[in-house]
C-alpha cells in the first residue's frame, strides 16, 4: 500500500527496493535512518523496551511532538497490518486513491 503511495508520489524505487538493507546502504539520510531504526525498535517492543541508544539518536533528529507522531503512525500502521492479516485482506488490492497526487502531499491534505 505505502508502495504504491510513494511510486505516485515520485519516490525513487532503489531507495524503496533497498529499504530492507538501510543499514547497509547509503541512500538515506541519518534523520531517515533514525527513524528506521525507531520504527524496527517499536515495531518489536514485545521483545523488551525501545533501547536507549535508538531513543538518544532518534532524540538528535526529532522533537519530543515529532517523535510522538512518529510513534503514533508507526503503531497505526502495525494495527493496520495485524487487522489485515486478521480478516485475511488478500496484498496487492490497494489501489491508490485519485486525489493522491503531488498537489494533494503538497498541501497536506
Amino acid at each position: 500500500m505505502h508502495w504504491k503511495d510513494l511510486k505516485a508520489e515520485g519516490e525513487n524505487g532503489q531507495r524503496m527496493y533497498s529499504l530492507d538493507a538501510w543499514r547497509e546502504t547509503s541512500f538515506y539520510t541519518e534523520k531517515e535512518r533514525a527513524a528506521l531504526a525507531w520504527a524496527e525498535a517499536v515495531s518489536n517492543v514485545t521483545e523488551g523496551h525501545v533501547p536507549d541508544e535508538v531513543y538518544e539518536e532518534t532524540g538528535k533528529h526529532f522533537s519530543e511532538p515529532e517523535l510522538a507522531d512518529l510513534t503514533l503512525a508507526l503503531v497505526t500502521i502495525n494495527a493496520w497490518n495485524r487487522l489485515s492479516i486478521a480478516f485475511r485482506v488478500v496484498p496487492g488490492t490497494y489501489q491508490v486513491p485519485q486525489k493522491l497526487g503531488k498537489e494533494t502531499m503538497k498541501s497536506g491534505t
